[in-house]
């Protein structure tokens, strides 16, 4: 195997166990996440707990993040970190609308929630939290992102993501670009439901200095909480946050 084709297999690699965190994944389960056979998925993970980038709990047998991803992370922080900036942004969302509130960002094709903070409403959904993934299209950060991205940007995306052998028949191609119609005229996208029954979601994108989305805020809940009278409302508070967020991220956009 080539040094590029083995990059090409330990990020996905790592990415798919950073979205179990903290719980885990079985061997399987990275296996079928990353396409590889399972033979060299366990002799990837073998090298990198070598090295101290994943570990495997003796008990459970699933495989975590190891020391050094922490040790990596922090030296890069004070370049990447935004969530000094976005952490009370996503608090003050959380208890104006009572729900649970995220901050993701875009990493290539997927989002990644680095935020999570539950409102003051008992139910709460539990589809989102620290460290997930998702690709473009699917909830609503990723759905808003995709929405507000160049349109050449999105049609050579969706021409080729295929979200509906993953996801189910709502992320083909022709009802997702009709959410992202929604998303445009809106400001902000809507999930209703479509990862998992009776857990909606809502979303507005962070903005760069050139206007380009780089992240999205979103509120997750159970269905009655997004009903059709209350949306604009938590509409509003989304597009309101994300607009401060924008702000404080990209201090010289003026949009």
């Amino acid at each position: 195997m080539s040094t590029d084709g083995v990059v090409e297999k330990v990020g996905p690699l790592l990415r798919a166990v950073a979205g179990h965190e903290p719980g885990g994944a079985t061997t399987s389960d990275l296996a079928r996440e990353t396409r590889l056979n399972r033979s060299t998925t366990h002799r990837l993970l073998g090298s990198l707990e070598a090295q101290g980038l994943v570990e495997r709990d003796p008990a459970t047998a699933r495989w975590m993040l190891g020391p050094e991803t922490f040790l990596l992370g922090s030296a890069a922080a004070s370049r990447y970190d935004v969530s000094a900036l976005a952490r009370p942004v996503v608090h003050a969302l959380s208890e104006a609308s009572g729900e649970s509130a995220f901050f993701s960002v875009l990493r290539g094709t997927e989002t990644v929630c680095l935020i999570r903070e539950d409102g003051s409403f008992p139910l709460r959904s539990h589809v989102l939290h620290e460290g997930i993934r998702f690709p473009l299209g699917v909830a609503s950060a990723g759905l808003v992102i995709l929405a507000f991205l160049p349109a050449e940007e999105a049609d050579a995306y969706l021409a080729t993501a295929r979200l509906e052998d993953t996801y189910g028949p709502a992320h083909a191609a022709e009802p997702l670009r009709a959410r992202l119609a929604d998303a445009r005229r809106l400001g902000y996208a809507v999930n209703p439901g479509l990862i998992v029954e009776g857990s909606w979601g809502m979303g507005a994108a962070v903005f760069d200095a050139a206007d380009r989305p780089t992240g999205a805020l979103s509120l997750t809940g159970v269905e009655h909480r997004f009903a059709a009278q209350r949306r604009p409302e938590l509409g509003r508070l989304l597009l309101d946050a994300a607009h401060r967020l924008s702000a404080a991220l990209a201090p010289g956009r003026t949009r």
